[in-house]
C-alpha cells in the first residue's frame, strides 16, 4: 500500500499569474520577480507575479457589480482565477488592475501611502481586495486580462499547479516593484533578453517560463499578443518527466 501511495500524484493546486507588459523602443518588456532564495517553490528563480487562487478569489468574483464582466471557460468570472490573478499582481509587483468608473486607476502622489497599506494589508492577511475595492469606489478589472496560457505541473513534481496565465498592459500612473518578502528583486526585461541571460547562466527561470518567453520573444507590441493569443485556441500544456541518458528531463507533448 505505502509503495502504491509514492506513486498517486499530488494533486495540482490552481493558480494564477500576470505577465505585465509595456512598450518600449518598438519591442515589449515584461515585469518579472524574482522568488526569495528560500521559497518552497522555484527558489530564486524570476518568475511572472502569481501564485494560488484562495475561496475568497471565488467568492469575490460573485460579488454583485465589483467586477468587470470577463472571460469564459475555466476562467470566467466565479472560478476565482481573475481576481486571484488581480490579488497577486498587487501583492508581487505592486500593481492594481482596477477602474475608477471609466478610467484604469492611476495612484497619484499623495495616495502612494495610501495604497502601499493597502498592498501591506493583503500580503498580512488583514484586508481583503473586495475590501479594498469597497473603501476605493474601484471596479476590479478582470475584463483587462487576456487568458494566454495553461499549465499544470507533471504529475512527477511532490508540489504542482494548475496555472492559468494572463497577460495586460502595464497601467500608466502606477509603478512596479516587488514585495521584498516572497520576492527579492524585480525587473523589466525584454523576452529575448531574458532568455539571452538564461543561456549565459545570469537570469534563472524555469522551464515553463522559458517557453512562455519564447512564445511572446516574435510579438514586439501589446496589440500583436492580443491578435495571436485572443483568437487562439486555448491549449492545456502538462509537462512529463522522462530518463534521458540517465537523468531527469521535462518534456512537453510535442517533444522527444
Amino acid at each position: 500500500m505505502a509503495d502504491m501511495a509514492e506513486h498517486i500524484p499530488v494533486q495540482a493546486r490552481p493558480a494564477a499569474a500576470v505577465v505585465l507588459a509595456r512598450e518600449a523602443e518598438g519591442d515589449i518588456a515584461v515585469f518579472m520577480v524574482r522568488r526569495h532564495i528560500r521559497s518552497e517553490f522555484v527558489p530564486d528563480a524570476f518568475v511572472f507575479p502569481g501564485g494560488s487562487v484562495k475561496e475568497q478569489d471565488a467568492a469575490t468574483e460573485q460579488m454583485p457589480d465589483l467586477c468587470a464582466p470577463a472571460g469564459a471557460g475555466p476562467t470566467a468570472l466565479g472560478s476565482g482565477f481573475r481576481v486571484a490573478a488581480l490579488r497577486e499582481c498587487f501583492e508581487e509587483a505592486g500593481v492594481l488592475l482596477a477602474r475608477r468608473g471609466d478610467s484604469l486607476l492611476t495612484i497619484a502622489p499623495d495616495e502612494v501611502a495610501r495604497f502601499a497599506s493597502y498592498r501591506d494589508g493583503l500580503n498580512q492577511q488583514t484586508l481583503t481586495l473586495a475590501e479594498l475595492a469597497g473603501r476605493e469606489g474601484l471596479t476590479l478589472a478582470t475584463d483587462a486580462l487576456l487568458h494566454w496560457a495553461h499549465w499544470i505541473t507533471p504529475t512527477a513534481f511532490p508540489k504542482r499547479f494548475d496555472t492559468h496565465f494572463f497577460f495586460t498592459a502595464m497601467p500608466a500612473g502606477q509603478e512596479a516593484a516587488h514585495d521584498q518578502l516572497e520576492t527579492t528583486d524585480s525587473v523589466w526585461i525584454r523576452p529575448t533578453e531574458a532568455l539571452a541571460g538564461y543561456e549565459r547562466g545570469e537570469f534563472p527561470i524555469v522551464f515553463a517560463t522559458i517557453h512562455q518567453l519564447r512564445a511572446l520573444s516574435d510579438l514586439h507590441s501589446i496589440a500583436a499578443v492580443h491578435e495571436r493569443f485572443a483568437g487562439e485556441p486555448m491549449r492545456t500544456i502538462q509537462p512529463r518527466v522522462i530518463q534521458r541518458d540517465g537523468q531527469d528531463v521535462i518534456v512537453i507533448d510535442d517533444e522527444q
